[in-house]
């Protein structure tokens, strides 16, 4: 696209501060003075050299509030996470190339995956360019990318992955081929693997999720949750099959109702998954007027030989949507959590045009758990802190797997 000027960039600026203060999701802005903060910054966001300085120096400010799924792009070009674009997500590590970006779950159907990446593998190169941290890998969404890497001290390898384009501009994201896979390991013990939750409801990662846990015909579960990165509430069904009844998982409020402290009690209830497209229906009617705000509750769907005998997977990239099961799991003690600490990004979040093409990304609602917790820079800790040793992981073994299997 072409460069804006002064004018132009001077306009969208203008749209982004008046956007946020109007739109973000706590009305006292995270305790940040926001009007004198993003004045301050206004002189040299619209001197900026190029697009690419004006997007920079932007998220900067953007970042001054703290908080998680903020940020400020062009919708002609989105770039996301490797997490999103290729299902898979990264370590900081010495190895024998460096100081270099190490994958660590990439998921089955992913992009990673199906070119052949695997756990351990080392990133040397995305598009003939060397990236070490603490510069992150992003990838652009619609374009094929080139990356290099090293398997366990070997020859490097070249493959190419072309990154689809996202179906919505609101929120780029790449579904995997599998989100949900499973397997049984020997003494009966399952394994249930969730890599995401697409959808905003989230009906057929639901179904998956039960299809699997049916064939699966276990007394004692594994639940792998590493390097989700979140989604809709389709997270609802892997909370309800934990429990057998129907009780309080969360809550989340806009911003009006942070506003006025809405009681969890006076809000809409979602406590079903819908089996169908059209059971969607009512949920618009009964949903169209309450925005982001919402009670979460379990669905009841009845007792289960597994119930008491779960260890669920988290990692720091454990995000969102799965933090909502792994706050529930933990609140209700439903499961024995192992792992690590989860990142705390767990807010609802949408984006608005800002002109010219580009788009602002803001939170515009608070989750808390039943309980009151607010998992947004806080996240959840494991009942079991087992942190993976770039060393194991390199070797094909997984520490933190095998201490669930331990639990169980």
């Amino acid at each position: 696209m072409p460069t804006l000027n002064e004018l132009q960039r001077r306009k969208v600026f203008t749209a982004v501060v008046a956007t946020t203060a109007s739109k973000f999701a706590d009305p006292k802005m995270n305790g940040v003075d926001w009007k004198t903060v993003s004045a301050a910054a206004a002189d040299e966001i619209i001197r900026s050299k190029d697009n690419n300085e004006f997007e920079l120096r932007i998220n900067n400010l953007l970042q001054r509030l703290g908080t998680s799924h903020i940020g400020f792009f062009h919708g002609d070009r989105p770039r996301s996470p490797g997490r999103i674009a290729i299902s898979a997500t990264f370590m900081q590590t010495e190895t024998n190339d460096g100081f270099r970006w190490m994958f660590q779950d990439v998921h089955p159907g992913g992009l990673a995956a199906n070119a052949g990446i695997q756990p351990g593998d080392v990133l040397l190169a995305l598009n003939g360019i060397e990236v070490v941290p603490p510069s992150p890998p992003i990838f652009a969404l619609g374009t094929d990318h080139q990356i290099d890497f090293r398997r366990n001290g070997r020859q490097s390898t070249t493959v190419t992955i072309s990154v689809p384009t996202s179906q919505s501009k609101k929120r780029p994201l790449i579904v995997p081929d599998q989100v949900v896979t499973s397997r049984k390991f020997d003494g009966g013990i399952g394994y249930l693997r969730v890599s995401m939750f697409p959808g905003m409801i989230g009906i057929d990662v639901a179904r998956d999720i039960s299809a699997a846990i049916s064939s699966l015909a276990t007394d004692r579960l594994v639940i792998d949750l590493r390097g989700n990165s979140g989604g809709g509430i389709g997270c609802l069904r892997l909370m309800s099959v934990l429990c057998a009844d129907k009780r309080g998982a969360g809550y989340n409020l806009g911003r009006k109702q942070i506003e006025t402290a809405m009681p969890k009690e006076a809000l809409p209830v979602f406590d079903k998954i819908p089996a169908n497209k059209w059971g969607i229906l009512p949920l618009i009617a009964k949903f169209a007027f309450g925005g982001r705000s919402v009670a979460v509750f379990s669905e009841g769907l009845g007792v289960a030989r597994y119930h008491g005998k779960v260890a669920l997977l988290v990692n720091e990239h454990s995000a969102s949507a799965s933090e909502m099961v792994a706050g529930f799991a933990s609140e209700y003690g439903l499961a024995h959590l192992v792992g690590v600490k989860t990142p705390g990004k767990l807010v609802a979040a949408s984006s608005f045009k800002v002109g010219h093409g580009y788009r602002i990304a803001l939170p515009v609602g608070a989750y808390y758990t039943w309980h009151g917790t607010k998992l947004e820079g806080q996240g959840v800790e494991p009942s079991s802190v087992v942190p993976l040793n770039p060393a194991d992981l390199t070797a094909g073994q997984d520490s933190q797997l095998k201490r669930a299997l331990e639990v169980l």
